[in-house]
């Protein structure tokens, strides 16, 4: 019996969703258009439910690139109205449109001139004839056996909410270096972090010059303790790698020669580098498709600013 009616209601939310996809139009674009232009925040109000859903659409519109707050109806006829202020643009949620305390809210809306874009399920309630741009979110039945639990019509309003702020996202250019911007928290924020964060710089940098001998450079690598060595010219524009196990290879086939060498005579000529603009699951990427543990940074001029080791993405959470 559970899982019949789970299935039923889970069938009713899911074709109330999918209600809404024939009515996108032209007042589904304005909106989005309204909400492009908007010089402030995006004020997002409703009361009970409809405000649970509201402070969501605000939340998800504020990750996405759009400054976004949750207004309190109740508390805004109290005293709360002043966030509002020029610029601002609000978004009213009313399964009736006749919400006493958000009707109330529209008088202060229009006399400040703010533009009103109501999320309502009657678009013949005062909400709606009230506002610049309707969004007809009306259901044939909530999934509550006694029609009374709002379910279908907050899943069909969550899902527009979803809907416009995705579609206002990809009309402003909203890019993933955007969002990690906006998550530098939690496993998100690492897995967006960026190379130039997590890099090694300045004297952590494992660096030798070409004339370097290979008793310098295992010192060096010894002293970094990242199984590698840069190999630099004197302006620092990296010419070469050489990793550990270059050497355990030079010391299978060239044993007594291997100390009299130069750097520049056992190196990995150009090697692969990465930029510290790019994300750090852009790094690990490389590195598994080319079975290495570590990529050297350089700037535009391949001059060496960093190094990334596969130890440095441990943290992020991308494993």
């Amino acid at each position: 019996m559970s899982q019949e009616t789970g299935r039923r209601v889970l069938q009713i939310e899911a074709d109330a969703i999918a209600s809404l996809i024939p009515r996108l139009g032209e007042t589904f674009d304005g909106a989005v258009e309204l909400l492009a232009n908007c010089q402030g925040r995006v004020v997002v109000t409703g009361m009970g439910k409809s405000g649970i859903v509201s402070r969501k659409i605000a939340a998800t519109l504020s990750s996405t690139g759009t400054p976004s707050v949750f207004l309190h109806p109740a508390e805004a006829v109290h005293g709360d109205v002043g966030m509002l202020v020029s610029g601002d643009v609000v978004l009213a949620l009313s399964n009736s449109g006749e919400t006493e305390e958000l009707v109330k809210l529209v008088e202060t809306i229009k006399r400040l001139g703010i533009p009103l874009i109501s999320m309502v399920g009657n678009t013949d309630s005062t909400l709606a004839q009230n506002a610049d741009v309707v969004l007809d979110v009306g259901v044939d039945q909530e999934a509550c056996p006694f029609g009374l639990a709002p379910t279908a019509s907050t899943a069909a309003s969550m899902a527009l909410g979803d809907a416009l702020a995705l579609s206002l996202s990809e009309k402003k250019g909203f890019h993933l270096e955007d969002f990690a911007r906006l998550h530098p928290g939690g496993r998100l924020g690492k897995r967006l972090a960026k190379v130039g964060e997590l890099m090694h710089q300045g004297e952590q940098i494992p660096k030798v010059t070409v004339e370097a001998g290979m008793d310098a450079v295992i010192y060096e690598m010894s002293r970094k303790g990242l199984g590698v060595t840069s190999v630099v010219e004197d302006d620092d524009r990296l010419v070469g790698v050489i990793s550990d196990g270059d050497i355990r290879r030079l010391l299978q086939t060239e044993r007594e020669e291997v100390l009299s060498r130069t750097a520049s005579q056992c190196m990995t000529k150009d090697p692969l580098t990465i930029s510290q603009d790019e994300l750090a699951t852009g790094a690990l990427h490389l590195m598994e498709q080319r079975k290495i543990t570590s990529l050297m940074v350089t700037d535009a001029s391949r001059r060496l600013i960093g190094i990334i080791h596969l130890h440095d993405l441990w943290g992020t959470e991308m494993f």
